[in-house]
């Protein structure tokens, strides 16, 4: 049996800019652009690419956005409206890999790098701000629908039509679903404590979940 491979809808890169959302001065770098030549992907991002807040988004945990493209057509009802490339500020868009599959600590190989799964992407308003309905973050919440991010591993060149292809199938059974359950939904203490035994996932949800448990 071969491994899994996903292809690649596209590779976007953005840098930040400033802009005027609802009478709001933001910075951000949501708005990304597609490229077709190959990439350095580094520890940290592609080049290229940037992030607006640096407190809330990028780091060696969040390196990569990732968001399948299997969710563009329910968002595409939701939002009454067609859907470009990078729709949710992105990185990277694929096919058939979702929430409910890709488990937290799965490794991969893009192009000559190595990625491993972090954590779930934690949409913020600047989403909502983009497609103009404050209703789409907590869509995208409620839905499970987030995407997730990854960390890189190994650093190394990347081509757009290159596919992620699974080399490590993380030993249990945590997926990016299960952590959004948790997160956003009332979880019972064995769920919980069995997210934080996942060595691979992001210290930032970590400490989170672990102040659930202190203060329940």
């Amino acid at each position: 049996m071969g491994q899994k491979r996903y292809d690649i809808e596209g590779i976007q890169v953005g840098q930040p800019i400033t802009t005027y959302a609802n009478g709001k001065k933001i910075k951000t770098a949501i708005n990304k652009r597609r490229i077709d030549e190959p990439v350095y992907l580094s520890k940290l991002n592609f080049e290229g690419d940037g992030q607006g807040d640096l407190v809330h988004h990028g780091g060696y945990d969040k390196a990569i956005c990732v968001f399948p493209y299997d969710h563009y057509a329910y968002f595409e009802q939701f939002l009454g409206v067609s859907l470009h490339e990078a729709a949710f500020g992105e990185n990277v868009t694929v096919h058939q890999l979702v929430e409910t599959e890709v488990r937290i600590g799965d490794v991969f190989q893009l192009g000559e790098a190595l990625v491993e799964v972090s954590q779930p992407r934690q949409p913020c308003v600047k989403l909502s701000l983009k497609h103009g309905n404050m209703k789409l973050v907590k869509e995208v919440q409620q839905t499970g629908y987030t995407g997730f991010y990854l960390r890189v591993l190994q650093e190394g060149m990347v081509s757009p039509d290159q596919p992620l292809v699974l080399v490590e199938k993380a030993p249990h059974h945590i997926t990016v679903q299960e952590v959004n359950e948790v997160k956003y939904r009332q979880a019972d203490p064995d769920r919980l404590k069995a997210v934080l035994e996942v060595d691979a996932l992001a210290d930032v949800v970590r400490k989170s979940l672990q102040k659930r448990i202190t203060h329940s």
